[in-house]
């Protein structure tokens, strides 16, 4: 049958969907400004089933969203998917994050530019065209005059997710479209992730890692002085 679930948690919006051969059969959402992911995604993840009449050992495949994005976001949206995969014997999908984000919206000419807010003045950011083919890798990248030029300069240039944002006053390029409230979705998920299930393109639940793209730093708080 192909009954999928899956599991967004990148970014600060939550997304559980259920699918069958990608079409959505159920889906629960929450982005509230928070990272309240390890309170409201497995009740999602009950959710989404009881309104798709499913029960977990139903489902044929479980899908995370791989990353780059928030590290704590992903180490609890993989820790789930993996735990769902090993207790009901299920196979793991995953799904680039960046790729999904793109298939938010669609273009009949251009270029999509999904970006994720990294720290300051930086994102993660890969370029595709019209088809959502990759033009360009993911990289994580410090925004600047210059930034994605060479794309401004020849196409329209559609740049959404949570990192373009702070893009705007930089990238005032008249070829610049900037696209509102677009975030990571188990929407877009259920495409891909049937896809990739039709060509048994799995991972192997024990060893996979999300993809962080840079190492988690830990900033120490600065001692305090004594008092005396």
């Amino acid at each position: 049958m192909s009954i999928i679930l899956n599991i967004e948690t990148t970014t600060k919006n939550c997304s559980v969907s259920i699918a069958e051969k990608g079409e959505i059969l159920a889906i629960k959402e929450l982005n509230n400004g928070n990272y309240s992911h390890a309170e409201v995604l497995h009740p999602f993840i009950v959710d989404v089933l009881k309104e798709a009449d499913l029960t977990t050992g139903q489902i044929d495949a479980v899908a995370v969203s791989k990353g780059p994005g928030s590290y704590t976001g992903l180490r609890i949206g993989v820790s789930a998917a993996k735990g769902l995969c090993f207790a009901f014997d299920k196979p793991l999908i995953s799904i680039d994050t960046l790729t999904s984000l793109s298939h938010s919206i669609s273009i009949k000419e251009g270029i999509i530019v999904p970006m994720l807010d990294a720290r300051r003045m930086e994102v993660y950011a890969a370029v595709f065209n019209e088809k959502h083919e990759i033009v360009r890798e993911i990289k994580a990248e410090i925004i600047d005059d210059n930034s994605f030029c060479e794309y401004l300069e020849t196409s329209t240039v559609y740049f959404l997710g949570d990192g373009s944002q702070k893009c705007k006053e930089i990238l005032s390029h008249k070829n610049a479209v900037f696209v509102d409230a677009k975030f990571p979705s188990a929407k877009e998920m259920a495409k891909l992730s049937y896809d990739k299930f039709k060509i048994s393109d799995l991972e192997n639940v024990a060893y996979f890692e999300p993809f962080y793209l840079k190492d988690f730093i830990v900033i120490p708080e600065k001692k305090k002085k004594p008092t005396f």
